[in-house]
């Protein structure tokens, strides 16, 4: 088989999943679309155990309500229950979803939603067939072909939301103005250690855990991924946490570098954003001049 008969075989096999997912969704026959979504409450927060695994998660008990029955459900988030629950307080409201008819098969979610459709894999197999037959183009015509082809979308896509991300930056730098002060203390310092099976290089990464409590009286128990030169020797240091007041799960432990942070986000963005237009540019300019 020539080259182009692997190109069409990859584009119909992964178009007809396109196509298979596509059908589901719009039949409402998606997982995510069956799923049966409410809102749990978080009752109690377990406080970390010093060098446990950071994958755990914060152990919590949530209680929840199964929409169809009206029974009521009292669980915890131990063993593979959905995303990890990194930021809790008791009265916090979490995302649960189960298979109709199923509540003991609950996940959790951080993000009350709606789980959208269920089109992810759909997509991801349309840009394989996107893909391929870029590949195609290049391969029979030329490298203007995959300039244009790759940077092409993806400099409208960055164009196209580059307007939305200038507004979160100035959403997120006026909620870091508005931010509350309190102390804290780190409570925990978990650890997870990784083993390479190719060289056997070992890799450590730790996660301090803080707690603070906001001005209206919510005990906040959170992991703290950043901001800390040694986070090591974290457990037991008092620190001043800044939160924002409408939501606890949002922190930060330096505001000012949290606000460079996000402007160097910013350019960054914007230099990307040129960078990948100027090479889809020179793609069509190629392809013009080959054509």
């Amino acid at each position: 088989m020539s080259w182009h008969g692997y190109v069409a075989v990859w584009c119909g096999v992964f178009g007809t999943l396109a196509l298979v997912g596509y059908g589901r969704s719009l039949a409402g026959w998606t997982r995510a679309q069956r799923a049966v979504r409410t809102t749990g409450r978080i009752e109690r927060v377990g406080e970390p155990r010093h060098g446990s695994s950071p994958s755990d998660g914060i152990a919590v008990v949530v209680s929840f309500q199964d929409p169809a029955t009206g029974e009521e459900f009292t669980v915890t988030n131990d063993g593979e229950r959905g995303e990890r629950i990194s930021v809790a307080w008791a009265g916090r409201e979490i995302g649960v979803s189960y298979p109709p008819g199923s509540p003991h098969a609950y996940r959790f979610t951080a993000g009350v939603s709606d789980g959208g459709r269920g089109l992810g894999w759909p997509t991801f197999s349309l840009f394989l067939v996107y893909a391929g037959l870029v590949v195609a183009a290049a391969i029979d015509r030329g490298w203007p072909w995959a300039l244009l082809g790759f940077c092409g979308p993806w400099a409208l896509s960055g164009v196209y939301h580059l307007p939305g991300n200038a507004r979160d930056r100035k959403r997120r730098i006026a909620e870091l103005a508005a931010m509350s002060a309190v102390p804290g203390r780190f409570v925990a310092v978990l650890k997870s250690v990784t083993v390479d099976a190719d060289d056997g290089h070992t890799s450590t990464r730790l996660v301090p855990v803080v707690a603070f409590t906001t001005l209206d009286g919510r005990a906040v128990t959170a992991y703290c991924e950043s901001g800390l030169p040694d986070p090591a020797g974290a457990r037991g240091l008092d620190v001043t946490i800044h939160y924002a007041p409408d939501d606890p799960a949002v922190f930060t432990l330096d505001v000012e570098a949290e606000r460079r942070s996000w402007k160097r986000d910013m350019v960054a963005n914007v230099v990307g954003v040129v960078t990948v237009a100027a090479a889809a540019v020179v793609g069509a300019i190629g392809v013009w001049s080959k054509g």
